[in-house]
């Protein structure tokens, strides 16, 4: 019997206590294809998972304007679910093209759940199963009806992690890694043969002694360093002009929709002038992250994240200092540079040796520390709420900003680094 749970539905509450979690979840190329959607509250003790059935049902039912896509952009969305979620007909109101489904480890896999999953599957929805140990009875009878295992692999032995790869290899599944957290890892489970890798493994710098970077890169900063000096225009377009790629990504930027140009632009000094320094500077920042040797079929979860980082605390200071636009770019370009250390392999008190930012600047990526500190935590804290969930309350509390305003702008920047990502590839 399916359970029609829409049903005297309550309706969201006007002060949403929780915000969301995005994981990523990378291919053996790293590159992103999925997000796991986590919705946690913000309290004085550990973040909680929001998984009473009422709160859930509400949450999917009212999934058009919690942004889902704005948080997914064009990747996939991993959703939990449990038995009496899979059970109810709110499953339907997610897009079956858009999710995958993971049934919770603490499903049993009745008869009647089994025709359920079943109907969901011949209905196009996929499947993945949570959090797999062991082949249980459950999850051999759950088997021929799901496309994914996920393995969290930080409590198992490599003789166990293989044997378990074996079996589920054998039975052509899919197998995604949970919680790789170093390179290491990373690279011993793509060994194994796991399709798939959650976890922030990507984000973390491996310092690799006497790295040089890219021509591209070198030319980047070098214009960076130009703007911090207030170079004149001229100059600034020669430097431009020796790096073909840039000339290319700028043109291409202001052309396109959205950027308030009537006609099209083929004349770098006005493409400059429409871009602006500020704006420009940020485009600089952002590319960056792109390699353009790379096949660019998947957005890099490294580009993603930092655009993510900085918008969302550009959003964040300018809702906290609205009179001062030049906070907000400030705190665009921290959200942004603080990932240059895992993209470049340095460590970043180098990094900042090669650009120019002020000192509030440099704190803050260095030590977390004073306003763009505090900010900057508030992005981590978000993006491993697990780790860090029981210092987001207290935060937010300091910067006086609610879990309503933060889930709000957590959206509009998922939404921005969707958008910026696609014309970026």
């Amino acid at each position: 019997m399916i359970l029609d749970l829409t049903q005297n539905l309550p309706s969201m509450p006007q002060g949403q206590d929780f915000f969301l979690a995005r994981q990523p979840i990378l291919d053996r190329d790293q590159s992103l294809i999925a997000y796991e959607l986590l919705f946690r509250r913000a309290e004085t003790g550990p973040a909680n998972v929001i998984n009473d059935l009422r709160g859930t049902a509400s949450l999917i039912a009212h999934a058009s304007e919690l942004g889902i896509g704005n948080a997914i952009g064009s990747a996939l969305g991993f959703v939990n679910v449990d038995a009496a979620m899979l059970m109810s007909d709110l499953v339907n109101f997610l897009p079956c093209d858009k999710v995958v489904l993971e049934i919770l480890e603490t499903v049993e896999a009745t008869p009647e759940l089994i025709r359920r999953v079943s109907e969901l599957m011949n209905a196009g929805y996929a499947f993945a199963l949570d959090d797999v140990m062991t082949l249980s009875d459950d999850i051999e009878k759950l088997l021929p009806l799901v496309k994914i295992i996920k393995i969290d692999i930080s409590g198992m032995t490599q003789p166990d992690l293989a044997m378990l790869v074996s079996q589920f290899k054998q039975a052509k599944k899919l197998l995604l890694a949970e919680k790789v957290e170093t390179i290491e890892q990373f690279r011993s489970c793509r060994d194994l043969g796991f399709d798939y890798y959650q976890g922030y493994y990507f984000a973390k710098p491996v310092i690799l002694s006497g790295k040089k970077l890219s021509t591209s890169q070198l030319a980047i900063m070098q214009l960076m360093t130009l703007l911090a000096k207030d170079t004149d225009n001229a100059e600034i377009e020669n430097s431009i002009k020796k790096e073909a790629s840039l000339v290319l990504s700028l043109l291409r930027l202001v052309n396109t929709v959205g950027m308030g140009v009537t006609k099209r632009m083929d004349s770098l000094a006005q493409a400059l002038m429409v871009l602006g320094r500020d704006r420009l500077q940020q485009w600089l920042q952002v590319l960056l992250y792109t390699d353009s040797r790379k096949d660019n079929r998947f957005a890099s979860p490294l580009l993603l994240l930092a655009t993510t980082r900085g918008k969302f605390l550009e959003l964040i200071a300018g809702k906290l200092e609205p009179a001062d636009k030049s906070i907000a770019d400030a705190a665009f370009t921290v959200g942004l540079i603080s990932l240059l250390d895992a993209l470049l392999g340095q460590p970043m008190r180098d990094i900042l040796e090669r650009i120019v930012v002020g000192k509030d600047v440099s704190e803050a990526l260095l030590y977390r520390q004073g306003f763009y500190g505090d900010l900057l935590k508030l992005s981590e804290y978000v993006e491993r709420p697990d780790e860090a969930g029981q210092l987001l309350a207290p935060l937010l509390l300091k910067l006086q900003l609610s879990t309503e305003d933060l889930y709000l702008l957590q959206l509009e920047a998922f939404g921005w680094s969707n958008n910026l990502s696609s014309l970026v590839h």
